[in-house]
């Protein structure tokens, strides 16, 4: 038994899907208007945050780090101290000249390392000192950052939950209306969306006119006749005879509340 072949949609209603998607995305627009530009500013704020974070985390390894390097130079220090004694000692008892200076070399160069033990030491106690300050700086204002979050957040949600429903079922409906235009007018509808700024790719006519541009006499009977998808052509807009879009939108508000 053959298979029944689905029915192709007629230009009408692929006009009337189209003028539907419009509908419903100008609703989805207004929704998406509604959150305004919160989701970006968490996104934002939530990079920040994560920077911030990373830069704590950096700050107390290096800080361990230098305290590791502190606690080293101060066992060099007592380490060469006590040698420097013992050579001293073994300077008194030396019986040549020869002996007496390869002590005195190994003194200098036990001084050397004290010298150099006290420089880490110094330059370990400014660092912690710096990094001491900068966490409780990065800590204060990840506090901050926290607060704002959560208070955006919270906003964030209150819409969401607002409209989440109606926005719910609005993609339902725009899937419904999505499968009874073609793929060719699809893909166009959706590029004229991304492309024009008010988002309005398909437009009704309107005394002559449709989106502030005339509209020639014989285009507007053969848009009134809709049995072809005009486009404008100065700005690629779809164009829908007024009565056919005044209709559509009215039977959608019947059966949606939109």
């Amino acid at each position: 038994m053959p298979t029944a072949q689905k029915k192709r949609p007629s230009v009408e209603d692929q006009l009337r899907a189209l003028v539907r998607l419009q509908h419903i995305d100008n609703r989805i627009d207004q929704i998406h208007k509604l959150r305004g530009d919160l989701p970006e500013e968490i996104q934002d704020l939530e990079d920040e945050k994560a920077g911030l974070e990373t830069r704590l985390e950096n700050y107390k390894e290096e800080m361990q780090e230098q305290e590791v390097a502190q606690r080293q130079a101060e066992l060099d220090i007592k380490e060469a101290e006590g040698l420097i004694e013992k050579y001293e000692e073994q300077q008194l008892e030396v019986r040549n000249n020869r002996e007496f200076d390869a002590l005195t070399k190994e003194i200098e160069g036990q001084k050397e390392r004290i010298s150099e033990a006290e420089e880490t030491i110094e330059e370990a106690e400014e660092t912690i000192e710096s990094h001491e300050s900068a966490i409780e700086d990065t800590e204060q204002r990840l506090e901050e950052l926290e607060e704002v979050l959560d208070e955006k957040r919270d906003k964030l949600e209150e819409v969401r939950e607002d409209t989440e429903e109606e926005e719910s079922k609005l993609e339902e409906i725009r899937e419904e209306a999505e499968e009874q235009v073609g793929s060719r007018y699809l893909k166009a509808y959706s590029k004229l969306r991304d492309r024009l700024r008010d988002g309005r790719a398909v437009v009704p006519l309107k005394r002559g006119a449709a989106a502030g541009f005339a509209v020639p006499p014989q285009r507007q009977v053969e848009i009134r006749q809709r049995k072809n998808i005009v486009a404008c052509e100065h700005t690629g807009r779809i164009i829908v005879d007024e009565d056919l879009y005044n209709e559509t939108v009215d039977e959608m508000k019947e059966k949606v509340d939109l």
